[in-house]
């Protein structure tokens, strides 16, 4: 015990918070001395370090509190002085009450493939847990456990790993577990092991190899891959939990609605029926989400890895304590620029025409402020303010290479996906629509730009009931694409065996078409955020010209849909579908980088 208290003592006091500064959030240390509440500003790598020493902190507290005999420094039964554990271990009645939290809770898809690694034929192999944050892992251990018979749970343990855990000490309280007959061991945050990555094939070569089910898990996404290259080969299973499909947003959380799912969705977060206490609630959480679980995931990694030999271009912004900060500006980026091509489109389109002249006709509150906002000067002038905002963010610049890697590490992690856009008759002019696999994070940083860009002088000439309204229909725009590109992510996820892209033409498009290679047919859809039926909605899909065009390229045409909100209907042929039906009926691939079978 003293031990533990001399490591309270050497730790930082007090928690990090986030304050909005001028429209900006900024991180701060605060604590209490003499009395007195201290408020410091930290950033990069001093931020980061702070936040695993005030968690460790914390949690040593935890366990002091648990009394005299802390369940990390118990013994075997049977067992010497030696024979004590160097973590922190549960086993017995704390592993019990550990899980019991989640007894009521509903379980992912996914779940049942843990269960098949935990009590299916054993092949020497361990498991690997992994994903952002908030995304279910520790949640299934614990419902795993609960589905255990008291026998089984007598040879289970639960190993937390802090950021001062060495390879050696985990080894040390593996060996003792098993020979204490554990058969079934769960390790947490594995990867805050420092030479993790380097060693990690001494769990499957030599515990997993004997006979025990190592289930590994983390939030260090990057980290795993890593170990997997370098280390575990064909020795480990891989199951990701980042990828959260609608379906399981509402038979899980039990929250219905596609606009919920865009707005919110991303997370497993069982505060989903508080919104304000999700990840994606604000703009301000958003962005520290992004810090957090996403950008200090791939620096983390980056720095264990080939003795920080594979930062590649990115090792100049990790010298200057930047790329954590990059990072997250370009993930930002990537979501400014989607909102910006949005909200041009929308200024173009006959979409907002028809809202302009409704605004106008409005028998109520009639306004005209979409006639003064329509046409490319605002949109230069929405450019403008980007490109400022951006400017006001830069410390370091960020070249071509900068973003490329970063995104191929955001890839890695599930963060994003790409669906393909293809030009009809110019194949080699193809291109990609990027996709957000979190829609909340995607939506919360795009509603925050609206905001902003709405207070702009250029739209303040108009009262603020006024501005709200045209906010809104902006905001309904983004929510119309975004629910294109969600209904394109889940049917490429779900049928991964056919080709699922975007179809331009010099005039026009075709939202989605579903190609079957081997068969040579296709369906084709349209994809909108309304619940009414208007033929204009599907003149791409009855026009003679691209429907011959799309027969020549992808053979017979199977099917005409337009997936929309409202109720399943016919029309001219054309079968109207349900969004959210459409996606509670789409059955995901495995998630196993290597199935079981």
């Amino acid at each position: 015990m003293d031990d533990i208290q001399k490591r309270i003592e050497n730790l930082p006091k007090g928690s990090i918070v986030v304050k909005n500064v001028n429209g900006k959030a900024y991180e701060y240390w605060q604590f209490y001395e003499n009395g007195k509440q201290i408020s410091r500003r930290v950033k990069g790598d001093e931020l980061e370090q702070l936040r695993v020493q005030i968690e460790e902190r914390k949690r040593l507290q935890a366990r002091m509190k648990e009394g005299n005999d802390p369940i990390a420094y118990r013994q075997i039964d049977g067992m010497n002085q030696e024979g004590q554990f160097r973590g922190f271990i549960r086993i017995g009645d704390d592993l019990l009450r550990f899980a019991e939290a989640v007894r009521d809770y509903r379980r992912r898809e996914i779940y049942s493939q843990l269960e098949s690694y935990v009590f299916g034929v054993h092949r020497d192999r361990v498991l690997i847990l992994y994903g952002l944050r908030r995304t279910g892992k520790t949640t299934m251990i614990r419902q795993l456990i609960l589905s255990m018979t008291e026998e089984m749970r007598t040879k289970t343990a639960f190993i937390q790993v802090s950021p001062d855990t060495t390879l050696g000490s985990l080894n040390h309280d593996l060996r003792l577990l098993e020979k204490a007959g554990y058969r079934y061991v769960f390790i947490d945050e594995v990867t805050l092991i420092a030479d993790f990555i380097e060693g990690a094939a001494l769990l499957s070569d030599i515990f997993a190899a004997s006979g025990m089910r190592i289930i590994l898990s983390g939030t260090d996404s990057l980290g795993f891959i890593f170990a997997e290259v370098e280390q575990l080969y064909d020795r480990c299973d891989m199951l990701h939990t980042t990828f959260i499909p609608y379906r399981e947003f509402e038979k899980v959380l039990g929250i219905h609605g596609v606009d919920q799912y865009i707005r919110y969705g991303g997370t497993m977060s069982f505060g989903g029926i508080d919104y304000n206490g999700t990840p994606f609630s604000s703009a301000d959480r958003a962005n520290e989400y992004v810090d957090s679980a996403i950008a200090r995931n791939i620096r983390h990694s980056l720095k264990y890895y080939q003795d920080e030999g594979h930062f590649r271009a990115l090792y100049e912004l990790y010298e200057k304590n930047e790329l954590t900060s990059v990072i997250n500006r370009v993930i930002k980026d990537m979501n400014h620029r989607f909102t910006l091509d949005v909200m041009t489109r929308a200024f173009v389109s006959s979409d907002l025409g028809v809202s302009r002249r409704n605004l106008l006709r409005d028998k109520e509150q009639p306004t005209d402020i979409l006639e003064e906002i329509d046409g490319p000067v605002v949109t230069e002038r929405l450019r403008a303010l980007l490109e400022i905002k951006n400017k006001e963010e830069q410390r370091v610049s960020i070249s071509a290479e900068h973003i490329r890697e970063i995104q191929e590490y955001l890839e890695i992690l599930d963060l994003i996906k790409y669906v393909d856009v293809v030009i009809s008759e110019k194949e080699e002019e193809n291109r990609q629509r990027t996709i957000f696999t979190q829609p909340g994070l995607r939506y919360a940083q795009a509603e925050a730009l609206i905001t902003a860009l709405m207070q702009d002088k250029t739209f303040r000439s108009v009262g603020v009931r006024e501005r709200t309204r045209v906010t809104e229909r902006i905001l309904n725009e983004i929510r119309g694409r975004m629910l294109e590109e969600l209904i394109l992510l889940e049917t490429k996820m779900a049928y991964p065996l056919k080709q699922v892209f975007v179809l331009q033409f010099a005039a026009g498009e075709i939202d989605m078409v579903v190609f079957d290679p081997e068969a040579i047919t296709c369906e084709i859809y349209e994809i909108k955020h309304s619940a009414q039926i208007v033929s204009k909605q599907y003149q791409h899909l009855i026009d003679p010209k691209k429907i011959a065009e799309v027969e020549k390229q992808y053979g017979s045409i199977l099917g005409k849909y337009v997936i929309y909100t409202g109720e399943d209907a016919e029309r001219e042929g054309i079968h109207y579908l349900n969004a959210e039906k459409y996606l509670l009926s789409l059955k995901s691939a495995s998630s196993f980088r290597r199935a079981f079978l």
